[in-house]
């Protein structure tokens, strides 16, 4: 082995140039593809934190009837809370959220929204609902940027808002927005008006009722509740996975091309070398290498192209990668409105799983792709090969 180890680096050492460019090539596969999935990594990190910290705190508890995605539920979506529900909100480990349909009026304009309740003391989520703790003869209203810009708000605007409460009767207010948050996770943004829960309760006429409840992070599961379903993260964070792997499977589609041309260019690489070194190789025949010893040298000398890319890569990729790990990926304005959780800058997350991985993959590709033409020298008897000739 050992001497098939420099044999095959005195003859990469003998060809630089055509060493060079299949190393660099294949140093572009290993560096393009810890990046790919680096970025998607550090993505799929920031989304489950931002949706967690802003969102979903640490699971949720539905009502029975409630559906997200289906607004026709959000009528009969409330219920009473029970003592056993108060008793952990007054310890912290719950806030409720009251939802209700309404349309509000900016600027003359109309739109429908949908009207929020939070307890303005709550610390579960990081949503600033503290700004709501205000007492004004308007109804306090947060909002999200992206809603602040749709509807062209700003603080201290105000506006109408006409709901109908659980009887069927219409009512209408004055409201005032109170603060605007800057969030990256568009589902407590987009289309809602964040007020406080009292208030709610009492414009829709629901006294201790709620539509959904948010754990804390420290208790998530806080048992069974007749009428409450509970929804964990792997539920909740259902998207963002989905998001993820689509996005992975188009990553790898981008990286696999990149690794088959440099796989192409080590397998003609060998197919030419075998061809071109037909004496060399019955002369260590003759000299007596067994026929698998230098298919074994041959199939070692291709496999040195990912040890020497590996090493290339390192040299212009740490500080690549590094320094975008740091400094972060700048998405593109307008990234914010595609309806799911992304920052505006994401920071790759590299792990020594991905980089032993990745070298691990190509290594053994390599040494695959290497083989295959190597197969060719079992076959070639030793007086042809001195001749340079092949069968």
């Amino acid at each position: 082995m050992k001497l098939a180890l420099k044999l095959a680096y005195r003859n990469l050492a003998g060809a630089p140039l055509r060493t060079f460019l299949n190393v660099f090539v294949l140093s572009l596969s290993f560096v393009m593809i810890i990046w790919n999935k680096g970025l998607l990594s550090g993505w799929d990190k920031q989304a489950r934190r931002d949706t967690i910290n802003w969102e979903i705190g640490g699971g949720q508890y539905w009502h029975e009837n409630y559906d997200p995605y289906d607004p026709f539920t959000i009528e009969d979506s409330h219920t009473e809370l029970s003592q056993a529900i108060l008793n952990e909100e007054k310890l912290g480990y719950v806030t409720p959220i009251l939802i209700a349909q309404a349309t509000m009026y900016p600027q003359g304009r109309i739109q429908n929204v949908l009207l929020k309740g939070i307890n303005p003391e709550q610390t579960i989520l990081e949503l600033p609902s503290s700004y709501l703790n205000i007492d004004i003869d308007e109804i306090p209203v947060c909002i999200g940027k992206r809603t602040a810009e749709a509807n062209h708000l700003n603080v201290g605007d105000y506006f109408t808002i006409r709901w109908r409460d659980k009887n069927g009767t219409f009512d209408a207010a004055e409201a005032k927005i109170v603060h605007i948050f800057k969030t990256n996770v568009p589902a407590i943004d987009n289309g809602i008006l964040w007020i406080p829960l009292e208030t709610l309760r009492t414009m829709m006429q629901m006294p201790d009722e709620a539509t959904l409840l948010v754990t804390s992070q420290e208790k998530e599961s806080l048992g069974t509740f007749k009428g409450w379903i509970f929804k964990d993260h792997y539920y909740l964070l259902t998207a963002i996975r989905e998001m993820i792997e689509m996005k992975s499977i188009g990553g790898s589609i981008f990286y696999l091309i990149l690794l088959l041309l440099a796989m192409l260019a080590i397998f003609d690489t060998q197919v030419l070398s075998i061809f071109r070194r037909q004496k060399e190789i019955g002369t260590h025949i003759a000299l007596g290498m067994t026929q698998k010893q230098v298919v074994g040298l041959f199939t070692v000398e291709g496999a040195m192209h990912s040890v020497l890319a590996a090493i290339l890569g390192a040299v212009y990729g740490i500080p690549l990668l590094g320094l975008q790990a740091v400094k972060g990926w700048t998405m593109p304005v307008g990234t914010d409105d595609y309806g799911f959780t992304i920052a505006d800058t994401i920071y790759p997350a590299y792990s020594l799983a991905l980089v032993l991985g990745t070298t691990l993959l190509i290594l053994i590709t390599t040494t695959i792709v290497s083989y295959i033409p190597a197969r060719r020298i079992s076959k070639m008897k030793p007086t042809d090969a001195i001749r340079g000739k092949i069968q």
